[in-house]
């Protein structure tokens, strides 16, 4: 067999390989729709396959199990708050506060049922929802030090400062959800007020890593 003969061969292999990743990507899609509100155990494969109009083979045959394909719709929504947080880097250091901030607190607010399980760590003692939730924390760590530092390779006072912050915000989050009292523009201005005073209290503890000018009371 010639090469031509075996590149010819390969062809229908990649687009089955297409055909196969846009297929899994439509299904975990739908699954976001269907578990944005609805809990893990709300939902049987059954009911998932009946409102997804699949038969539960077919996701069984991409995820294996249930549990799979729901790892998969939160590991793929979580991606894209994790690279909404990374983004506008160009902004002024108050205006990627904010949107960062804002950007989280509408993740939360339209995929209310996987930010719990994401929060809680899932059903029991899930060590990979707990690996997605330390993920997370640990990129909004790198986002708030990278405006605030401008490095991420931060000491650990500073770390933990923000990550006591970080933890404090999924707290508030995972309270407004339940009970949204406040408006999303209110919570997101005073969990950036709240951040301002971490920040101080960072400098106040290592001056090295001084406040920026916009958390400074006397900017």
């Amino acid at each position: 067999m010639n090469i031509s003969q075996q590149e010819a061969g390969a062809r229908p292999r990649a687009r089955g390989t297409e055909r196969s990743l846009a297929r899994r990507a439509e299904l975990i899609a739908i699954g976001r729709r269907l578990f944005a509100h609805t809990s893990y155990d709300a939902l049987s494969m059954d009911d998932i396959a009946r409102q997804a109009h699949v038969a539960k083979g077919l996701i069984y045959y991409y995820f294996q199990s249930k549990r799979g394909y729901y790892l998969a719709i939160v590991r793929d929504s979580v991606a894209d708050l994790v690279t909404n947080a990374a983004s506008g880097t160009e902004l002024p250091q108050r205006d990627r506060v904010d949107r960062t901030i804002d950007g989280y607190l509408r993740y939360a607010e339209q995929n209310q049922a996987a930010y719990r399980t994401i929060v809680s760590g899932g059903v029991g003692f899930d060590t990979e929802v707990h690996a997605i939730r330390d993920g997370v924390r640990e990129a909004i760590v790198a986002t708030i030090a990278e405006g605030a530092y401008g490095r991420t390779d931060i000491g650990p006072l500073a770390r933990m400062g923000l990550l006591a912050w970080v933890c404090g915000v999924e707290g508030a989050t995972l309270d407004w959800i339940g009970r949204p009292e406040l408006s999303r523009d209110a919570l997101r201005d005073l969990l950036v007020r709240t951040l301002g005073g971490a920040l101080r209290a960072v400098e106040e503890m290592d001056p090295a890593y001084p406040a920026p000018a916009p958390a400074r009371r006397d900017a």
